[in-house]
């Protein structure tokens, strides 16, 4: 999408008829979660922001759904800092009263959409990113609108600091053909990848949202990759 889109976007406040959960981001939660432009507020000062040492880890997780693994990482990385992305209110709202209800003070959730990611971060600001499950634009002509793109990969390359990873699952063949060469093209170092992650060496370490449940119970695989910023 393009900046123009993310213009075209109407701004949380001047929504005619807000809905329950424009009003939670306005209100409620408005401590934790930040609408399109009071987001662009802690560009480069995030650990500012919760009052942690310039050294703590700040990690990203673009498309958090319904936000149970955003609530789980949260919950077992306290020493770690986690921001999430959503342009959905819902699961915007869902991902944050999730974290909260854990108890979790280390994560907040923006409204903002991840391919403009460069306006609210600074070169080598972000450690680890999560990308699951993003919308696979299932039509060749929708293809352009796919967030994996050679541009996005580079922009966030130059975000996070060295030793970080990129963390990508789909449930979406097509999708992981198409990301894949783009992962082998790109600035990173590609760990490792495979077209069935419950039955591979990374299913140990995975987390699975209630949403992978779904594919898992249809006996669906779920395609992986795991990239480094060596």
């Amino acid at each position: 999408m393009s900046r123009g889109a993310q213009k075209q976007i109407f701004k949380t406040r001047q929504l005619p008829n807000p809905n329950e959960y424009v009003q939670a981001l306005l209100g409620e939660f408005s401590a934790w979660a930040y609408d399109e432009e009071k987001i662009l507020e802690f560009k480069g000062k995030w650990r500012q922001e919760f009052q942690v040492l310039p050294e703590t880890p700040l990690d990203l997780e673009i498309g958090t759904g319904n936000g149970f693994h955003f609530a789980w990482r949260a919950g077992q990385y306290p020493d770690r800092i986690l921001i999430g992305l959503e342009l959905k209110y819902k699961p915007l709202i869902q991902s944050i009263r999730r974290a909260l209800r854990s108890d979790c003070k280390n994560a907040r959730m923006g409204r903002y959409n991840a391919v403009l990611v460069k306006d609210l971060f600074v070169p080598g600001e972000l450690n680890d990113i999560y990308i699951h499950h993003p919308d696979p634009w299932a039509k060749t002509s929708q293809n352009k609108h796919r967030l994996i793109q050679p541009e996005f990969l580079k922009n966030i390359f130059e975000l996070q600091k060295s030793g970080s990873i990129v963390e990508f699952k789909t449930d979406s063949e097509d999708y992981f053909d198409w990301a894949l060469p783009f992962f082998e093209k790109s600035p990173y170092h590609v760990i490792g990848w495979t077209r069935d992650l419950h039955h591979s060496e990374f299913a140990a370490t995975n987390f699975v949202t209630q949403f992978e449940s779904l594919f898992l119970r249809k006996g669906q695989p779920i395609y992986y990759a795991k990239l480094l910023k060596q």
